[in-house]
């Protein structure tokens, strides 16, 4: 596939590691007959690590079939996730490395997850763009702070901590932005 096909979301492999397209930045050369150049910004599959690499249009990159499948969240075994197939009940197993940072939005009954597969193996996961989790500590609210924008750290259910709104209270559940990692509401 030449470079100037690829389109965010591809799967493409590079020097032999498998890597997502995240960006695309296309410059074009000021002086006539100069090659537009791509700039792909690149995470690998699995684990995650950003790669940036810069191709001319018509430089070729092999693109890999990559299949997305709903899934759910069952339990851990050890340190893998274990997610089963929406459709058949496929159980996959996610290795922590694959997971990444993604661990900290992992919860049971949650709709929106989607193991990603190359040949039947699972490379990575998509969480949801924001889940609901539970506050399990917070400081106690300070009366007459529910009118100022203050913010205060709360540790929610998978172990990470963020910052909330003061007038939050321990026990309740709350949304977080996936990609931000911030509070995005009362859930």
């Amino acid at each position: 596939m030449k470079a100037s096909d690829v389109k965010k979301g591809n799967v493409v492999e590079h020097e032999g590691t498998v890597y997502q397209v995240r960006d695309i930045e296309r410059s074009s050369p000021t002086a006539r007959g100069g090659n537009v150049t791509f700039r792909f910004i690149l995470y690998s599959i699995p684990g995650g690590r950003k790669f940036d690499l810069s191709l001319r249009a018509d430089d070729d990159l092999k693109e890999m079939e990559l299949t997305r499948r709903a899934a759910n969240y069952s339990y851990k075994d050890g340190d893998a996730f274990v997610f089963l197939d929406a459709e058949d009940y496929t159980p996959y197993m996610l290795d922590p490395d694959l997971v990444g940072d993604s661990a900290a939005y992992i919860v049971e009954s949650v709709e929106g997850y989607y193991v990603q597969l190359i040949d039947d193996a699972p490379v990575a996961l998509q969480v949801p763009t924001s889940v609901a989790l539970t506050i399990i500590d917070t400081a106690p609210e300070l009366k007459g702070a529910s009118a100022t924008k203050r913010t205060k750290p709360a540790t929610l259910d998978t172990g990470i901590e963020i910052q909330v709104p003061e007038y939050i209270t321990t026990g309740e559940k709350v949304w977080v932005n996936t990609l931000t990692g911030e509070f995005a509401g009362r859930a």
